[in-house]
C-alpha cells in the first residue's frame, strides 16, 4: 500500500485536493476532520480539553474558534492542546491505515496540514504539496471571518514556506489555474502512485 502525504500552507486548496482523491476513490484521512470529531461533545478528547480549557466551553460545547485565539500567542497552552490532541490524531491515522491495508487498497491519502512542520512525512512513501500564487492565497485568506493581514502575517510565520514545501515535495498540486487543471495533475499522481510499492509496515505500529 503506497501512502501519499498531502498538505500545503493555509488557503492554497487543500481541501479541494483531498476531495479530488476522493472523487478519484482514493481513500483520505483528513487529520481537520478527526480533530473536529475529538473536540465534539462526547469526542475523545472532549473531556481533557476542557478541563484544560475551560473559558471555552460555551453551552455544553467547546468553541474551536475560542480556543484558536487562546493557543495563537501562547505556546504554552498550544504545547498543552498538542500534547491532548496529537496523540489521539496519530491512534486514529494507525486505524486507518491499518483498516486500509487490509482491505488490500493500493494507495491512500494523509490529509496532514503541518505535515513538515511536525515530521510527519517520515510515515510516507511520497509527499503532495498543494500551493497557489502568492496573491490568491492572501485573497482566499483575508476572505475569512476574522481575518486580517496582521493576523495572516503571524498564520504564514507559524508555517514553513510554501517555497520550501514545493522544495521537498514528490509532488506538485497547483489549484490557482483552475479545478480542471488541478484535477489533471492529480489524476496523474493516482495514476503513477498505484503502481508503485509502498513501504512494507505489516502493522502501521509507528503511527
Amino acid at each position: 500500500m503506497f501512502i501519499l502525504g498531502l498538505t500545503g500552507s493555509i488557503a492554497m486548496g487543500k481541501s479541494t485536493a483531498a476531495a479530488m482523491f476522493r472523487r478519484l476513490r482514493v481513500p483520505v484521512f483528513d487529520a481537520d476532520r478527526e480533530v473536529h470529531a475529538l473536540l465534539a461533545p462526547g469526542g475523545g478528547a472532549f473531556a481533557s480539553v476542557s478541563a484544560a480549557f475551560p473559558d471555552a466551553l460555551r453551552d455544553g460545547c467547546l468553541d474551536r474558534s475560542r480556543i484558536a485565539r487562546r493557543v495563537f500567542d501562547d505556546p504554552e497552552a498550544l504545547a498543552k492542546l498538542e500534547r491532548i490532541l496529537h496523540p489521539r490524531v496519530m491512534r486514529a491515522q494507525c486505524r486507518f491505515l491499518q483498516t486500509m491495508a487490509r482491505r488490500r487498497m493500493r494507495l491512500v491519502v494523509l490529509d496532514i496540514p503541518l505535515l513538515f512542520e511536525t515530521g510527519g512525512e517520515r510515515g510516507c512513501d511520497a509527499v503532495a504539496v498543494v500551493t497557489a500564487p502568492e496573491f490568491i492565497q492572501r485573497q482566499r485568506i483575508l476572505a475569512r471571518p476574522g481575518m486580517d493581514r496582521a493576523r495572516l502575517s503571524a498564520t504564514l510565520a507559524r508555517q514553513m514556506a510554501d517555497a520550501e514545501k514545493r522544495r521537498r515535495a514528490d509532488f506538485v498540486i497547483p489549484t490557482g489555474l483552475g479545478k480542471a487543471e488541478t484535477m489533471r495533475h492529480i489524476r496523474r499522481i493516482v495514476d503513477r502512485c498505484s503502481g508503485m510499492p509502498g513501504w512494507q509496515r505489516p502493522s502501521y505500529g509507528m503511527y
